[in-house]
Order: C-alpha cells, then sequence, then structure tokens
C-alpha cells in the first residue's frame, strides 16, 4: 500500500488516473493530448501507475490500452478512509434520533 500512497502523491500521475477514469482504454498518444509534457515523461508515469497495479494495460493489435484499476484505490479506502468516516456517519445517525426523539 505505501507504493500505492507514493504514486497516488503527484499530481500528473492522479490527473492521468483521472482521465482514465473518465474514458477507459486510452492510448498513449490520447493520455498525452494537452499535457505539457513529453511523451517519455507521461510513459514514466504510466509505467509507476502499473507497478503498482493502479493501471492495467491490453493490447489490442499494435496499441497498447490503459485501464484504470480501481482495486487498490478501494483497498485505501476500504482500510484508511472508511474506519474515519464510519464514526461521523454514527456520530449523525445518533444525533438525528435525538433530535427526531425529542419532536
Amino acid at each position: 500500500m505505501d507504493y500505492v500512497f507514493k504514486a497516488l502523491a503527484d499530481p500528473t500521475r492522479r490527473l492521468l488516473l483521472d482521465r482514465l477514469y473518465k474514458k477507459r482504454g486510452q492510448t498513449l498518444s490520447e493520455l498525452c493530448e494537452g499535457l505539457s509534457m513529453s511523451r517519455q515523461s507521461v510513459t514514466k508515469h504510466l509505467n509507476i501507475l502499473e507497478e503498482v497495479n493502479l493501471v492495467t494495460v491490453v493490447w489490442k493489435g499494435r496499441e497498447k490500452l490503459h485501464y484504470l484499476n480501481p482495486i487498490p484505490i478501494r483497498e485505501i479506502s476500504h482500510r484508511w478512509v472508511s474506519k474515519y468516516t464510519k464514526r461521523r456517519a454514527d456520530a449523525l445517525l445518533d444525533l438525528k434520533s435525538k433530535v427526531e426523539n425529542k419532536k
């Protein structure tokens, strides 16, 4: 999980993941559109995302298509985020119940 956090720490990699979320199965050329960096730089970022399993690749003929793999992000959510939001949600439910019982 440490590697996933490190990969997500970079804003360019988060941007690439956002783009893959919006449109699945993009080529390197598509992912480079509108970015002010070289193809080699984008490739390096994609390689890091592949290494930590946030991006999967499917070859379709000569095209290399990139897809978002949401499972590592879901694991982070399950392990780190949900346990903190559960207490807040429980507190709000308790508050709601107390307010409704007073009426």
